[in-house]
């Protein structure tokens, strides 16, 4: 299992582009950008929070745990 982000739906469906998300949420653009094409290697809990805040939405929504293609079972 792995967690992976799940910010490029959201922002999709709401029509959010990376910039306007890390403006909302006073996070820096990159931050914003690794979160989208889950690039990120550590989730900062100031980080997952300011996200949920900003976009209303819960921690599980944000972020959602994925089978590997490589486990059996």
């Amino acid at each position: 299992m792995r967690v992976m982000s799940n910010l490029k739906v959201i922002l999709d469906r709401r029509g959010l582009s990376i910039r306007e998300c890390a403006r909302k949420a006073d996070l820096p653009v990159e931050t914003v950008r690794r979160l989208y094409n889950d690039d990120t290697k550590q989730y900062q809990r100031d980080t997952i929070g300011a996200l949920c805040e900003a976009l209303d939405v819960e921690i599980s929504d944000l972020l959602v745990l994925e089978k590997k293609d490589d486990q059996i079972g």
